[in-house]
């Protein structure tokens, strides 16, 4: 597409977010194409109706009308059916991108997303959509010169011969144009195997024709290489395009010849086959890939392995819908991603009955961000020396309206992958700073208490993030030396750079920052000289249980001397026992917390801490 072209293509964007509204808007109108904007799903509609765009960017999760309502009733409008929708969404679950792609969608992308990827994509439907346009006319002009040459052979028979010859080539550039479009439609562009709209056709005519009166049966492997989002941020999406290749390439040589190959999206691939005893066919198969991707590849000066997760599904029944089928193989991948990786798994039914009820989940973890069902408990920290409060970390709950509390340990990790833990978490910070100087305004704290607040990496890392801590603090007026924040080893280490400097500027800010489960993750000397921490907390497995097995007790005195040589505090969690507080207030540990002290208390109790002492 040349810049000349671009003008004539009219994008309309639908998102209720307005900086997504804003971000697109600016990326689009930069490359030359006309851009409608319309921050929910009836403007969408009404614009849509009124004057046709040429393509729509459309968000899922809005208000009133969400984004699958409104790509299903523009699907249903004869004026709009035609117009491809690009869906552009944080719901990141196979059942969410299945559902779109039923409803007519054009192509599916995850927030957050990357702007080059948007803008590709965009182009690769414009040229889609040109290419189905010069298709039409081309046909259009064919069909006229047709009934143009049968007319002139009705009047001139002497040019018959040449006339046929014209009217066969014509026939066969049409045939020519047809099968480039078939290309376009069935294959992916990448790796030039079968893409998911080839796979859905395949799986429906290889199902409907498994007999009923023998035990042979179609298999579905869900193949899904590990931690391949490293490879694109590390060494560039020339690189992870590259190793893409390869892989379909190891595949094809690796597979049986009756094995059908596709490319499901991104770094994942789909193989299917009909076989007797399929279960154990399927087994041996999975194998043989997971033997295969174990070797390195060589790509462009780098040497690179990757793991693979399998999830394997198969089917007897010629009823099976082939949704159905994938959508197992999907929930038996994730299940072998979270055993550990590198191997394979078999669905089964209580697979499908988890990915259900962690749907609901997610989708009830939405409506929890609106519907103020969270709150904070705050647990004390106590100075081990002279017995005082010294400090409390605050704690996320979430009461459930039909369940009850729900366990952190089970929605955490959720509001992580979902990409919500962001703006959860931008609560909790500005929760926690507001509550403190309540406190220290009613006279109910000393000054001298500080919160501390546990940071996703996803907020760590995130642009705006230091911006975004600054307006919470000066909306709350909490002095910043009386806010701790705590982020895990593994988060410290994810990005190195970005993270260095981040430290650096909450030091100016004279905010500390505390490494949260010390000695479970990285525990390198390195990065306690690099990054400029305050204060360890030893994880709570290194206490608890200690007059079982005293043994145990044997790291937190290394812990303790690393950081004495660091100039380093220490708080130890969970804390149960006197025993545990003594033998740590013995061993100079500064500070520490667990139910021996307190449980996590909701902020109307923390008034009656107000005189106690813990010693």
């Amino acid at each position: 597409m040349t810049a000349d072209d671009r003008p004539t293509y009219e994008i309309l964007i639908v998102d209720d977010t307005p900086n997504n509204l804003r971000l697109l808007s600016s990326m689009l109108s930069k490359q030359g194409y006309r851009v409608r904007k319309a921050l929910n799903g009836k403007l969408a509609l009404a614009s849509a109706q009124t004057a046709p765009p040429d393509l729509i960017l459309l968000d899922i999760m809005m208000p009133d009308l969400d984004g699958y309502a409104v790509c299903e009733t523009l699907k249903a409008d004869e004026r709009t059916r035609d117009v491809p929708a690009i869906f552009l969404s944080a719901l990141n679950d196979p059942f969410d991108k299945v559902k779109a792609f039923s409803l007519g969608a054009a192509d599916y992308i995850t927030k957050p997303f990357q702007l080059e990827e948007v803008l590709v994509r965009v182009q690769n439907q414009l040229k889609l959509k040109a290419t189905e346009r010069k298709i039409r006319q081309l046909n259009a002009d064919l069909e006229q010169r047709v009934r143009e040459r049968t007319a002139q052979l009705e009047q001139h028979a002497r040019l018959l011969e040449t006339t046929n010859q014209e009217l066969l080539e014509e026939i066969h550039a049409r045939k020519q144009t047809q099968d480039r479009l078939a290309q376009m439609a069935f294959y992916d562009n990448l790796t030039d195997l079968p893409n998911r709209v080839r796979l859905n056709q395949h799986l429906c005519e290889t199902i409907a024709a498994l007999p009923n009166d023998n035990d042979r049966g179609a298999a579905v492997l869900f193949v899904d290489c590990d931690r391949f989002k490293i490879v694109n941020d590390s060494l560039g999406h020339t690189i992870g395009d590259e190793l893409l290749k390869a892989i379909a390439a190891k595949l094809r040589a690796t597979l049986p010849s009756d094995c059908f190959l596709a490319r499901w999206g991104g770094d994942e691939f789909i193989v299917s086959f009909t076989a007797s005893n399929v279960s154990t066919r399927a087994t041996v198969v999975a194998q043989r890939i997971l033997d295969a991707l174990t070797e390195p590849f060589d790509l462009s000066h780098h040497s690179i392995f990757i793991n693979t997760s399998i999830g394997i599904a198969w089917t007897q029944a010629a009823s099976c819908p082939p949704e159905e089928l994938l959508r197992n193989a999907d929930a038996a991948m994730y299940r072998a991603k979270f055993l550990g990786g590198c191997r394979y798994h078999q669905f089964d039914p209580t697979l499908h009955a988890s990915a259900v009820q962690r749907l609901q989940l997610e989708n009830d973890l939405r409506r929890a961000c609106n519907a103020c069902e969270f709150s904070l408990h705050y647990q004390p920290i106590v100075n081990l020396q002279t017995g005082e409060l010294s400090a409390f970390e605050a704690l996320l709950r979430w009461v459930h309206p039909q369940r009850g509390n729900v366990s952190p340990v089970e929605f955490v990790p959720l509001a992580e992958e979902t990409g919500q833990i962001e703006a959860i978490g931008a609560w909790v910070l500005e929760e926690a700073c507001g509550q403190l100087r309540r406190w220290h305004q009613a006279g109910v704290l000393s000054r001298s208490v500080s919160v501390s607040v546990n940071l996703s990496m996803r907020q760590f890392v995130r642009p705006d993030f230091l911006d975004s801590l600054d307006d919470i603090l000066t909306r709350s007026g909490l002095d910043p030396k009386c806010l701790k924040l705590e982020i895990t080893e593994t988060a410290l280490m994810e990005n190195s750079q970005r993270t260095l400097s981040v430290l650096q500027h909450l030091k100016q800010r004279q905010i500390q920052v505390s490494i949260d489960d010390f000695g479970t993750g990285y525990s390198s000397l390195s990065y306690l000289h690099r990054f400029p921490v305050d204060i360890l907390k030893i994880d709570k497995s290194f206490v608890q249980n200690t007059e079982v097995n005293p043994e145990q007790f044997g790291l937190v005195p290394a812990i303790l001397a690393l950081a004495r040589a660091t100039n380093l505090k220490v708080i130890a969690e969970g804390v149960e026992t006197a025993q545990q507080r003594d033998r740590l207030a013995r061993l100079g540990c500064d500070f520490a917390q667990g139910y021996f002290f307190a449980k996590p208390l909701p902020p109307e109790a923390i008034a009656q801490l107000q005189e106690s002492r813990y010693l």
